[in-house]
């Protein structure tokens, strides 16, 4: 990119040379802004660290003792004379965008973020912008949202059924983010829900920012009898270990918005499939930019290339830049850092 650019790309991440500060940066930096707390954005080994009050806990949890600020939403803070502030993105809890001014231009980096509110994280507020960076992780048209209301109401009655049958429910999903909306709107009233120790230990930080019903760890000591019938939530990574035995008879599901994909539960291993993203999907980013008031747009992880050149079409200047986000890992078997396990 020129230097000209507000935000540039280099071997260490988005980087403001201005303000000679990054934002998400993949490699160890003096002066880091986080936009939330999942692995593949929120690195170990930075100097200094800054990001939204509610990610505060979420970052020492996964990070131990840093030197870590928070900020509220909106709240405008000034270096070298750039203006930053962090804005919700809707992705999980504590996730912003960062709006980046200076001389008149502005730019947004969305880091992850959804559009739909999902009642449990500060919903996505669009930032106007000159240029907007945005990921795609489901940036192709077969990528379309149920409303969410009505993917809980499949689950809770999965979940009846399997109870009937004599059986335990084990549903996945990454243990920071999709593990508490999962918690939040699983129907307490069926059975008990237990969760995975990376869950809960997870759950446990979250707590005093989100009502979440009550939850089971289970331990060594958890009897097949005690289990049975009731609702197991766990990361993906927990999926065909000798953890799962314990629950026999027991049926499987995985929350990801690759469930949209044919074939992928199959892939999976898994009796049913979910789609439920903390993302957006291809209208949800199309309609985020619009709102934006973009006229350029650079693309970051996900299907880059196919959601560029569609931008361009659309008159916008698209394109791409390389970076070491992950999105939403399609191998949800494997202990990846986007899984937060």
């Amino acid at each position: 990119m020129a230097q000209r650019d507000l935000l540039t790309f280099n071997s260490k991440g988005i980087y403001c040379p201005q303000a000679q500060v990054y934002l998400d940066p993949w490699k160890p930096v003096h002066r880091a802004i986080i936009t939330h707390g999942h692995s593949d954005h929120a690195r170990f080994g930075h100097r200094h660290y800054l990001t939204h009050h509610s990610n505060v806990p979420i970052l020492r949890h996964r990070l131990g003792d840093i030197q870590v600020q928070g900020v509220a939403w909106g709240e405008v803070f000034r270096i070298n004379g750039v203006n930053f502030s962090l804005h919700p993105a809707g992705h999980i809890l504590g996730s912003s965008q960062v709006r980046v001014e200076y001389q008149g231009e502005v730019w947004v980096f969305t880091g992850d973020y959804k559009d739909e509110d999902d009642g449990v994280c500060t919903p996505y507020v669009p930032i106007r912008c000159h240029t907007m960076i945005t990921e795609c992780t489901f940036g192709i048209p077969a990528f379309k949202w149920k409303p969410q209301q009505q993917v809980f109401g499949e689950i809770n009655s999965w979940w009846q059924q399997n109870q009937a049958e004599g059986k335990t429910s084990v549903l996945f999903g990454y243990t920071l983010g999709k593990a508490q909306r999962i918690l939040r709107y699983l129907d307490p009233s069926i059975g008990r829900i237990y969760t995975h120790g990376a869950v809960e230990n997870m759950t446990e930080v979250l707590r005093p920012q989100v009502k979440l019903p009550p939850t089971l760890m289970v331990t060594r000591e958890t009897l097949t009898a005690d289990i049975r019938g009731s609702m197991v939530v766990a990361p993906p990574s927990a999926h065909g270990s000798p953890w799962m035995r314990r629950f026999v008879p027991f049926e499987t599901g995985t929350c990801s918005g690759w469930m949209a994909f044919r074939g992928a539960r199959a892939r999976r291993s898994t009796d049913r499939g979910y789609v439920l993203s903390d993302h957006c999907d291809w209208l949800g980013l199309l309609r985020s930019i619009r709102e934006s008031g973009a006229s350029r747009v650079i693309c970051t992880h996900g299907y880059t290339d196919i959601f560029s050149k569609y931008l361009r079409e659309l008159g916008y200047d698209a394109s791409v830049e390389n970076t070491d986000y992950e999105g939403e890992k399609e191998d949800l078997n494997s202990a990846s850092a986007a899984e937060s396990t």
